[in-house]
């Protein structure tokens, strides 16, 4: 999917928001590893990664967590990839979005009121009134039943649910927050305030409620998730219109800055999730605008048509040639197609733009592996541990981590990196053999002897645990 990628006009914004939204998403994929090795296969490719969405969530989020009073640094949220319109709120302060809602909002605005309404629930301590099962919310397996509920609408995609099926499902049901009308409305009138707080207008919330009416009619099977875990009445979307006709903010128009984030959000998540086809029907060679060349741009690169994804992401680099998304996009469909050094200096002044952003330097690590160049295997390195400071749970740079620290004659860090690696990808047995390893290599008392012997007792408690669940 979306490999590794706000606009320049928000870069600041950005800047100030990629850590603590790496780390939302970072924590989800640590919990997902633990699980068993076909579930989290299944469920870690519904994960979407990529720092420019990432960071477009995290823009929205921020003036809505300030008015909440909540603490950004402990809600995480996680994107899920599905169709399934749907947002929800589980294990604390958890937040759940998928491309399906995000790809079919018409606005910022709509997304915007969407995430107010689940921060709702979270300030309404909705989730404590949950049995005592579900307090203990944050275990590996809830979490991928999690988004296999999302994904499933509470089991209607049977195929979803079962792929991670442990015996639990009534717990994942359960959790998957099917709150009662008083509390939806309780969320509702929180949305309000945080919304009128923040100076923003409730009414992309109002559009959003009053297409979801629209459903309430129809046949379970063709109603949206979010219709089936939201309870909706006719009361709550008066409630909402009664409070746009006295908001001194009605009519406030979305943050220009927040609205290109949102278009090119769609238009990225359209170009690398729709069929190629489709993104070009969607987006014809007559709609020369920068969110249809970005969509073009990428569905190009998936066919693979190589000449005309470089002459559409040539076209935006022209005319914003500093822009980090567009010089690692460039860079991503060179490297991808095994031009190596010409994919290189893309992929390093992207992340001159944008320092800050692990996963644009887990990109450059991995191209100036593959380069060979003469100093290139130590750049990667001071990349990779950069990355991997923020990125703990991330797969890909501990497995190219091992891969320099080898090259670099450090068996010892390149020991711990593949048990590290191998923990995150449920593979216990083989981390702990990595991790003993590390441990009789490297320096008593260093913190990578520390975290090998950390890694040898998560792993041998999350082996007992799968064994447990085998039975």
């Amino acid at each position: 999917m979306v490999a590794r990628k706000v606009a320049p006009t928000v870069s600041s914004v950005a800047t100030a928001l990629v850590s603590v939204v790496t780390a939302f998403v970072c924590v989800v994929t640590a919990f997902l590893v633990s699980m068993a090795p076909a579930a989290v296969a299944q469920e870690l490719n519904r994960l979407i990664r990529d720092t420019e969405i990432e960071t477009t969530i995290g823009a929205f989020a921020a003036p809505l967590l300030a008015a909440a009073g909540l603490n950004r640094d402990s809600v995480r949220v996680y994107l899920v990839q599905s169709p399934v319109l749907n947002a929800f709120v589980a294990g604390g302060q958890n937040l759940f979005l998928t491309t399906g809602l995000l790809m079919r909002s018409a606005h910022a605005g709509q997304v915007i009121g969407v995430m107010a309404h689940e921060f709702g629930h979270m300030t309404g301590g909705h989730l404590a009134r949950l049995d005592s099962a579900i307090r203990e919310a944050m275990t590996q397996v809830l979490i991928g039943q999690l988004i296999a509920a999302a994904v499933g609408a509470l089991a209607r995609d049977g195929g979803a649910a079962a792929g991670i099926s442990l015996g639990s499902n009534q717990v994942a049901e359960r959790t998957f927050l099917q709150f009662s009308r008083t509390q939806e409305q309780s969320a509702d009138q929180a949305a309000l305030s945080f919304l009128e707080s923040s100076r923003q207008s409730a009414r992309g919330l109002l559009e959003f409620l009053e297409i979801l009416g629209d459903q309430e009619a129809l046949r379970l099977e063709r109603q949206d998730a979010y219709v089936v875990t939201h309870p909706l009445t006719r009361d709550r979307i008066e409630f909402v219109r009664n409070h746009l006709a006295s908001s001194r903010y009605a009519d406030q128009p979305v943050d220009p800055a927040m609205a290109e984030l949102h278009m090119r959000m769609v238009a990225k998540l359209r170009g690398f999730i729709e069929h190629p086809g489709v993104t070009q029907r969607r987006y014809p060679k007559s709609d020369t605008s920068l969110y249809a060349r970005y969509a073009r741009a990428v569905a190009y690169y998936r066919v693979p048509d190589v000449p005309n994804a470089l002459a559409e992401i040539d076209s935006l680099l022209a005319e914003h040639p500093n822009d980090p998304y567009f010089l690692e996009l460039k860079g991503q469909i060179l490297f991808e197609n095994g031009r190596i050094a010409e994919a290189l200096p893309y992929n390093e002044a992207a992340v001159r733009q944008f320092p800050a952003a692990p996963l644009l330097r887990i990109g450059l690590a991995h191209n100036l592996i593959e380069s060979n160049q003469p100093d290139a295997n130590k750049r990667a390195i001071a990349h990779l541990e950069e990355a991997l400071r923020v990125e703990t749970a991330n797969p890909l740079g501990w497995r190219l981590a091992a891969t320099a620290y080898g090259r670099d004659e450090q068996i010892g860090m390149a020991a711990l990196s593949l048990g590290e690696y191998n923990l995150h990808i449920g593979r216990f047995r083989d981390a702990i053999g990595q991790a003993t390893r590390a441990d009789r290599l490297l320096p008593r008392g260093s913190p990578g002897w520390i975290r090998a012997q950390d890694i040898v007792d998560l792993a041998r408690r999350e082996y007992q645990k799968q064994q447990e669940r085998r039975r």
